[in-house]
């Protein structure tokens, strides 16, 4: 559990965070959304202690990050950037690993770990261990940063905007693979993001950052249904989207009991409807949060009465 108690941080006078007070919950997708400048990258900052916050506390798991030993801080916490920083000399097998190295991981079980993951997120080992960074897209790249944050099996990963530079095809496959990976492992993820649309994609939970101010932290469909605020409202108000949650709080899809067969692709309710329907389009029926099932029929129904 990450908590912020009254956290300030002020730039040569100019406060750019101002009395924070958050609570993001383990194995939570927490993600940071607003306008560029209001804060968002410095909080992530303050977690491992990037950027020292003016006043107030942090606190993971109920110790103090600011008594914390720096090393032992950011061994628990995997970093996702931008701007990819991958080291041009050494193999994407080597950056993916250089962490577990840091670490005094032998080479043998470095290599083992670095395999696993490449695989998991589509560039195989075999094929892509031994290359530079320079031969891989930039999607790709990103891919191997996503590795090197993973590898060490770290409890809390901080991602500052690491899509936003990528083409929209891009975007969308490192989103549906970061979803699929945090699925996986259930790490604690706070994401920044200016784009509400990612947001709502992402996000378990959302906080709305406005000029260092917190203005709202809710669900998704909350903070599109249920806005705290004009300026929350106003930010979005061109996003608005059906999602599956909606349908299923119309009471349509099945709940997934013991005496149900379950097949079919993995959506969480967080989704919209048209990423359903594209993956009806394709399927007879989709599993939601690993709970519900929803075909065909659902849908229609949905669209139909609403």
């Amino acid at each position: 559990m990450i908590v912020f108690e009254d956290v300030v941080k002020t730039y040569q006078d100019k406060q750019v965070v101002n009395h924070l007070n958050l609570t993001i919950a383990s194995g939570e997708f927490f993600v940071l959304v607003g306008p560029s400048g209001s804060g968002k990258t410095t909080i992530l900052k303050m977690i491992n202690r990037l950027t020292q916050q003016t006043h107030g506390k942090i606190l993971i798991d109920n110790k103090d990050v600011a008594s914390t030993n720096t090393t032992i801080l950011r061994r628990h916490i995997g970093y996702v950037l931008q701007n990819i920083a991958l080291f041009p000399n050494l193999t994407i097998s080597q950056n993916a690993g250089i962490l577990l190295e840091a670490n005094g991981v032998k080479r043998s079980q470095r290599q083992q770990l670095v395999k696993i993951l490449l695989d998991k997120v589509g560039l195989p080992y075999e094929q892509y261990g031994t290359r530079m960074p320079r031969e891989l897209s930039g999607g790709e790249q990103q891919r191997v940063g996503i590795v090197r944050a993973l590898i060490t099996k770290p409890e809390i990963i901080l991602m500052d905007e690491p899509f936003s530079a990528l083409d929209p095809l891009s975007r969308k496959q490192l989103q549906d693979l970061i979803l699929s990976l945090y699925q996986e492992f259930r790490p604690t993820i706070v994401f920044v993001t200016h784009d509400m649309q990612e947001a709502l994609r992402l996000g378990s939970k959302i906080g709305v950052l406005v000029n260092g101010e917190l203005q709202q932290v809710g669900k998704p469909q909350t903070i599109i249904n249920q806005p705290a605020n004009a300026v929350v409202s106003s930010l979005f108000n061109n996003q608005r989207i059906t999602l599956i949650a909606d349908l299923l709080e119309a009471g349509l899809g099945q709940k997934i009991t013991t005496d149900v067969s379950v097949e079919g692709p993995h959506l969480k309710s967080t989704q919209t409807l048209q990423e359903l329907a594209a993956m009806l389009y394709r399927h007879d029926s989709a599993i939601i949060d690993q709970q519900y099932i929803i075909n065909q029929r659902h849908l229609l129904m949905y669209i139909s009465k609403y």
